[in-house]
């Protein structure tokens, strides 16, 4: 998959670019519904010959639009969004600069621009797609501003318990602690990836080990406690517990939450490795014990409760 990154004005040359079939939104998560619109352009495009490529935008427009917004965490950070998009097959991953200038185009010019003058002969997205300033424009305009240059395909929204499947709808899941739901709708677990980082050393300190992680501040971490996990790790997968929280038990004035993994059975040393996590139930919230000798135990019964989730 070849990534190419745009601000407006770009200046790729239309002559020079191959007819493609493209899809085209945000795709915070890639969940069913997204996947739905991705896969529809990359079968277009194996059925025509052409390529395939995913139009997409950073940041999120939240960001430069509303004054109270000056950081957006991810679903799916742009890191793990170009992963995802490149094990669907995409052949082209188109990343818009989203600005004050792209958010002030036109529609008609928006088009012209980032759909025209990229040789996109077929556009998919989602019923709810909106485009141009103040979003004016839709589904419903697009075929005007195509000026019958490309045809488009609009998807209907793809439902899970008769309601929509959306990001707004998984990252409500997510910081509910309701995992599982999640990755139903995502169709996969939720992952983060990070570098392991040097701690305190007390989990060696009382028997269990953690490495802790240092993850990206634009990936959406799910609701504070002591999770179940998988561990993915030079082509291996372990089994794991992990605690999303501030350690109460030790600390008193950590600002930031920290991922600290106990990997089951596995004794290595990781510093400075990079993990891939999977999160995959979550087991009960961050409590502040009066001694280590408490925390061990209750340690003790969630490795036993994880244990048998992973091998029920």
């Amino acid at each position: 998959m070849r990534t190419i990154r745009l601000t407006y004005p770009h200046s790729l040359l239309l002559e020079e670019l191959p007819e493609t079939i493209a899809a085209i939104g945000f795709f915070d998560g890639i969940h069913k519904g997204h996947q739905k619109v991705i896969q529809t352009a990359v079968n277009k495009a194996d059925d025509e010959n052409m390529e395939s490529a995913v139009i997409t935008f950073h940041p999120h427009p939240s960001v430069v639009l509303k004054k109270d917004v000056q950081h957006v965490q991810y679903i799916t950070p742009l890191q793990e969004k170009q992963k995802i998009m490149q094990q669907i097959g995409v052949d082209r991953l188109y990343i818009i600069t989203f600005d004050k200038t792209l958010s002030s185009l036109e529609p008609q010019a928006f088009i012209d621009h980032f759909i025209i003058h990229l040789n996109i002969k077929h556009l998919v997205s989602g019923f709810d797609f909106s485009y141009g300033y103040k979003g004016k424009g839709n589904v419903q305009t697009i075929q005007e501003h195509s000026r019958g240059i490309f045809d488009f395909t609009v998807i209907d929204q793809v439902q899970s318990g008769h309601q929509k499947i959306s990001s707004t709808r998984i990252r409500k899941l997510l910081q509910s602690g309701h995992i599982e739901k999640a990755h139903e709708l995502l169709g996969r677990p939720l992952i983060v990836r990070g570098i392991v980082k040097e701690g305190d050393k007390r989990g060696r300190e009382i028997g269990y080990p953690t490495a802790n992680l240092d993850v990206s501040s634009e990936a959406l971490l799910p609701k504070i406690g002591i999770y179940a996990v998988k561990v993915l790790f030079k082509n291996e997968v372990y089994e794991g517990m992990a605690s999303l929280g501030y350690n109460p038990t030790f600390t008193d004035n950590r600002e930031d939450p920290v991922i600290e993994v106990n990997i089951f059975d596995y004794n290595n040393d990781l510093y400075g490795e990079e993990l891939v996590l999977e999160w995959h139930r979550y087991i009960r919230g961050e409590v502040k014990f009066d001694s280590a000798g408490e925390l061990v135990e209750q340690i003790e019964d969630d490795e036993r409760r994880i244990r048998d989730y992973f091998h029920l």
